[in-house]
């Protein structure tokens, strides 16, 4: 866990990155925040100097151990007049000091800092718990800081424009990863982590953006501003997304009062979203993955490997564009690990995004995939069939449910069907229980069991679970004929829509 006080944050972070090969990895109490956190270290590295000097060195600058600590060495001998201080009056770490005249009077409690805490990002709605006066620790309060800026949802500010600097202030927009899944690759140590996710650049690394009055010109707030052109992926992966201001307790160790406003717009390109793997919504269009609160991340786990599987096979060449072009770097193993032993070199594909309804948050989602270079197409197959599997079983369990509804409902209320056919559909268990095998499904998978045989195991696995809880959730019927006959027409629709021709082979006992 990265800990600090207000004026060791440079300090703190010059160990951090001087020992990151020796450290597993960095800590955050949320997913979003340890993204945060990888973020603004990322930034470090770019500002000062610390990545691949191109595509083809890549693979070996990734295994170079202590590769990151010329960035610990930059941290340490920046100027006197560079700032890292979160408490300094004109030039505070990640916030804004044009916010100090208004901060006392129109501040609320430090829990409007903190993400989850907040509750709806509608200023309309009762917020009275962010008037409490509970410090929040300085080191929590930094890392909720750079998740504001990260993760940011989009809502509108409590604070008054009028009052303050413009009316605009109050427009939150949703922050650069507020709206997608953000991949990012995982090491065996921090340092890997970074150098993983490091790529060379064919321009300027960019400014690092240190406070909102140093460095370049931002946005005023007196009207909405287009996105400014990004200067380099230092300026990317330290934007201020948000415009803040923290307040110390009189002994410095920890803040109790935040003021909090619109940040910064950026222009985006698709060089700005090399982790980014694509889908299409229902109405045809084609963006970054997002984050669902009833579609879970694994689900989509096999895009990751077709972006990978893609570029290693492309006849156009691979010029490490993408994180997924860069993995394909990595030379395939010369001999597939033996059955039940891990690949020479594993990394872990971990996607995190930020669920939330209109201007409330609702949770935090993530998984992590595991990749080896070479089994990438026998990883897409796992991964897309294990999907697959899992959406035929819960469209079976769906109209099983239906099926004992129209028994047990023969004449139903047209107000009350939903809420009825809802006492028998398990797909919300369904899916909770079935993201435990399909790890297991892409471990052994990376560890060389066979993908077909593998298939077999996770099908029967996630089926039986299944139908066992069909028959629970039908076990609330009356013991009469009626209700016997309600199990006995769901069990039997379940049954044969596993048995269908078009259901995946696997599920009728057959490698595909």
């Amino acid at each position: 866990m990265l800990t600090l006080d207000g004026q060791l944050v440079e300090r703190n972070l010059v160990d951090l990155l001087h020992e990151a090969d020796r450290l597993r990895t960095i800590e955050g109490s949320t997913p979003g925040e340890k993204v945060a956190l990888i973020e603004f270290l990322l930034a470090i590295c770019y500002a000062s100097g610390t990545y691949p000097a191109s595509a083809a060195e890549w693979p070996a600058w990734v295994d170079k151990e202590d590769a990151v600590r010329p960035a610990a060495d930059w941290l340490a001998s920046r100027p006197d007049d560079e700032v890292w201080d979160l408490f300094h009056p004109s030039e505070p770490l990640g916030q804004n000091s044009l916010l100090a005249p208004f901060l006392d009077e129109h501040g609320a409690g430090p829990a409007q800092l903190v993400i989850e805490q907040v509750g709806d990002y509608s200023q309309f709605f009762d917020h009275h718990h962010l008037e409490h006066p509970r410090p929040l620790p300085v080191a929590q309060a930094f890392r909720a800081m750079l998740t504001q800026h990260v993760y940011g949802p989009t809502g509108r500010a409590r604070i008054s424009g009028k009052a303050t600097l413009g009316a605009t202030i109050t427009n939150l927009a949703a922050t650069r990863l507020g709206t997608r899944i953000r991949v990012v690759a995982l090491g065996s140590t921090l340092g890997e982590t970074l150098r993983l996710n490091l790529a060379p650049l064919s321009g300027p690394p960019g400014e690092l953006n240190l406070s909102w009055t140093k460095g370049k010109e931002r946005r005023g707030f007196t009207a909405k501003p287009e996105g400014r052109p990004v200067t380099g992926p230092a300026d990317l992966h330290s934007y201020l997304g948000r415009s803040v201001l923290l307040r110390p307790t009189p002994q410095g160790d920890a803040v109790d009062r935040v003021l909090l406003g619109a940040g910064e717009l950026l222009s985006l390109k698709n060089e700005h979203l090399q982790d980014a793997v694509y889908a299409k919504k229902t109405d045809g269009t084609v963006k970054p993955l997002w984050a669902s609160a009833t579609r879970a991340v694994w689900r989509d786990a096999h895009a990751l490997y077709a972006a990978v599987d893609e570029a290693r096979s492309s006849e156009e060449g691979n010029d490490g564009a993408t994180l997924y072009q860069r993995l394909a770097l990595f030379p395939p193993e010369d001999v597939a690990p033996e059955p039940g032993q891990q690949p020479a070199r594993r990394i872990d594909l971990w996607a995190v995004g930020l669920v939330a309804k209109q201007t409330k948050v609702i949770t935090w989602v993530d998984g992590s995939f595991p990749f080896a270079p070479g089994l990438e197409a026998r990883l897409y197959l796992a991964a897309f069939h294990g999907s697959e599997i899992a959406e035929y079983v819960a469209k079976a369990l769906e109209k099983a449910a239906y099926a004992a509804w129209t028994v047990v409902y023969p004449n139903p209320n047209p107000a009350e069907a939903e809420s009825q056919r809802a006492r028998f559909d398990v797909r919300g268990r369904h899916w909770a229980a079935t993201q435990e095998p399909f790890d297991l499904l892409m471990d052994e998978t990376t560890m060389g069991e066979p993908v077909g045989e593998c298939l077999l195991d996770y099908a029967t696995t996630v089926s039986t679970a299944a139908r066992r809880f069909l028959t629970e959730a039908l076990d609330s019927l009356p013991r009469n004929s009626q209700g016997a006959k309600a199990q006995a027409t769901a069990l039997k629709r379940f049954d044969d829509e596993l048995d269908k021709a078009q259901a995946p082979a696997e599920l009728r006992g057959e490698k595909s």
